[in-house]
């Protein structure tokens, strides 16, 4: 027979929570992150060195209570010899037999103990009884019997532990074995002086032990008082202060640490002082444009006359489009000096430059100029971050189209200098750049003297960066073209090959 369905009204309310759990399952609810417990440098320590220690104190509980009782049992043992030497002179051979001669008073001096009970008994070269405890056990009886020696050995007797001290008589009785004698004794004053030798190693130890942690701890605590202060160094720096940490302020076991500190606050500082000087250069550049595209957008509010108003509107568009261009620049600029903007791997420069080439062809073609590529058959593979470098192509192109008089020729090259090196090099027929001035064009806003073309002098500053983002060097030469009269321009950008990168271990076959 069918079960019914039950409504959910009776539907209990741990299946009510069973749903509400697959549904935060599904929607991809994450449940509370539980974060390890912080350990302190001390605590863990600390830990590493007393938990061997409280380990060891164990075991040496338990040597202390082996050595205690070799120590207990030393002077007793001599005692149990020395009543078997005085119980073998009361043994005589007489007829070919041992016979024992022990007087009464003899007796009760080998049983005068007032602490423990003591045993003897005397057997004879036949294994016949001669005085004693009968019920004294036998020692173990192994090998040929040596007279005169003394033997020990641990029993019971009667539910009690006993000491026994046992020996063989030499009589010179022909054809039989010596007599045996043993004494034994039962083990109270030996317990009793191993636990007075325990007593005077353990108790001291209950001292010493939580003596030695307090002056661990202390010697610790002290020893990281150096870190306590350099926190408190660095807590009282001002948020702007990313100068180095003095090293030799510091423990040498954390000097690595410091170091390591150090190189993150160059790189930071580096970051810091990249967005100071992009946020000084876009206030200062920005100024100029956005005061004209202002003033343009004044004169088309008061200019009656359609001719004026288009005229101040084209104004506008063109200031429009050199603000534009300025704050690509500056963007560009900023990405190229972030420290970790590289993003390196293994790159064709020459399809590179021959895709970055391809797009300026048609702004060359409107202004009836010569833009032209030249690369090798094979890939040239370099160590690179494509979109940077394809940046520093378009800059270079751009350079080149801004300074080339309209007619003029441009040539984009990628050569193999030899296996170790590739060349990137951007010729035109352009006025060219006085020696004098070579190095000087890699400032940023710097622009040649005499200099009518429109730009913002960033193009160059934004090669050289990528460039050194690249390990890869930027020269400038004069290139008198067949072409023109001017002295022309030849920048080249030299790279270091792929297979010979220091980063590159064992590269991949080309394909």
């Amino acid at each position: 027979m069918p079960r019914p369905t039950p409504s959910p009204a009776d539907r209990p309310a741990s299946a009510a929570i069973n749903q509400e759990a697959l549904e935060a399952l599904r929607s991809g609810a994450k449940g509370p992150s539980f974060a390890p417990p912080q350990r302190s440098l001390l605590g863990e320590i600390l830990d590493w060195m007393l938990a061997p220690l409280f380990l060891l104190w164990p075991m040496s509980v338990a040597i202390t209570y082996v050595v205690a009782q070799n120590i207990a049992n030393a002077p007793y043992d001599r005692t149990l010899a020395n009543n078997l030497h005085v119980l073998t002179r009361q043994i005589q051979a007489e007829d070919g037999h041992a016979v024992l001669h022990m007087s009464d008073a003899a007796r009760e001096v080998l049983r005068a103990d007032e602490t423990d009970s003591v045993f003897w008994l005397a057997l004879g070269s036949r294994g016949e009884y001669l005085g004693g405890d009968r019920a004294l056990p036998l020692p173990p009886l192994a090998g040929q019997p040596r007279p005169g020696q003394v033997l020990y050995a641990d029993d019971s007797l009667r539910g009690f532990d006993i000491r026994l001290a046992y020996t063989w008589v030499d009589l010179d009785l022909p054809g039989t074995q010596p007599p045996l004698l043993i004494v034994a004794e039962t083990g109270e004053k030996r317990a009793q002086l191993a636990n007075d030798i325990i007593k005077g190693v353990i108790i001291p130890q209950f001292v010493v032990l939580p003596v030695a942690v307090l002056l661990v701890w202390f010697g610790l605590s002290r020893g990281v008082a150096p870190l306590n202060a350099l926190q408190q160094r660095l807590r009282a720096r001002r948020p702007d202060d990313l100068s180095p940490i003095d090293e030799h302020a510091a423990p040498s076991e954390i000097a690595p640490l410091v170091a390591a500190m150090n190189d993150l606050l160059d790189r930071l500082s580096a970051n810091v002082e990249a967005q100071r000087r992009f946020v000084a250069d876009a206030a200062h550049q920005l100024k100029t444009p956005l005061a004209g595209l202002r003033t343009q957008a004044e004169l088309a509010l008061r200019d009656a006359s359609p001719d004026e108003m288009q005229s101040s509107l084209r104004q506008l568009v063109t200031g429009s489009d050199r603000a534009t261009r300025l704050v690509n620049q500056l963007l560009l600029m900023a990405r190229a000096e972030t420290p970790d903007a590289t993003g390196m791997s293994r790159v064709d420069l020459n399809a590179v430059a021959s895709e970055q080439t391809m797009h300026w062809v048609p702004q060359a073609l409107s202004i009836n100029t010569d833009l032209g590529f030249e690369g090798c058959d094979q890939p040239v593979e370099i160590l690179g971050n494509p979109i940077l470098l394809g940046e520093l192509i378009n800059n270079l192109v751009d350079n080149a189209l801004r300074y080339t008089p309209r007619g003029g020729h441009i040539t984009v090259r990628v050569r193999r200098l030899d296996h170790r090196a590739a060349v990137l090099e951007v010729e035109d027929s352009g006025p060219g750049i006085p020696p004098e001035e070579r190095e000087r064009v890699f400032d940023r806003f710097y622009r040649v003297l005499g200099t009518v073309a429109d730009g913002s002098g960033l193009g160059l500053a934004i090669v050289r960066e990528i460039a050194q983002k690249h390990g890869a060097v930027v020269d400038i030469d004069g290139h008198p073209s067949e072409h023109s009269d001017l002295p022309g321009t030849r920048i080249a950008v030299t790279f270091e090959a792929y297979s010979a990168h220091p980063l590159v271990s064992d590269p991949p076959p080309l394909a």
